[in-house]
């Protein structure tokens, strides 16, 4: 079965604030809607990795030539909203598929409970590209 890289961008879709302008509820709210998709996925058997990124800011770039050491820096970064936040890896009968599972992450709720519609990118990933660890 084809693989799918579900990627969440850091946008927060139709909602103009983040977790820290949210009530502990609401945050509570998104955190289980996230919880409960996962366990469906895993009971489904279509779950290969599921997991969120810590704040873009504690990110790091590393650039190298393989021989001298490394270059660490903590920038520049695209604007925020198109940091990504967490991603999903799928193993599908489908793009179809895949796309259904995107968009019931995309209808994650935010404050008051309202779906926030957050962009998810859907990409197959390559058979070819390494393999499980």
């Amino acid at each position: 079965m084809p693989r799918y890289l579900l990627m969440v961008n850091h946008d927060n879709g139709v909602v103009d604030t983040g977790f820290s302008e949210w009530t502990p509820e609401e945050v509570a709210a998104h955190m289980s809607y996230y919880d409960a998709l996962g366990r469906d996925l895993a009971e489904s058997g279509e779950i290969v990795q599921f997991m969120g990124l810590a704040d873009p800011r504690l990110a790091r770039i590393v650039r190298s030539d393989g021989v001298s050491a490394p270059v660490v820096s903590d920038g520049p970064f695209p604007e925020s909203k198109e940091v990504l936040a967490g991603f999903q890896v799928v193993d599908v009968e489908s793009e179809a598929r895949a796309v259904e599972i995107a968009a019931r992450v995309s209808a994650v709720p935010g404050p008051g409970g309202v779906p926030i519609q957050q962009p998810i990118e859907v990409r197959e990933v390559m058979q070819e590209s390494g393999g499980d660890v």
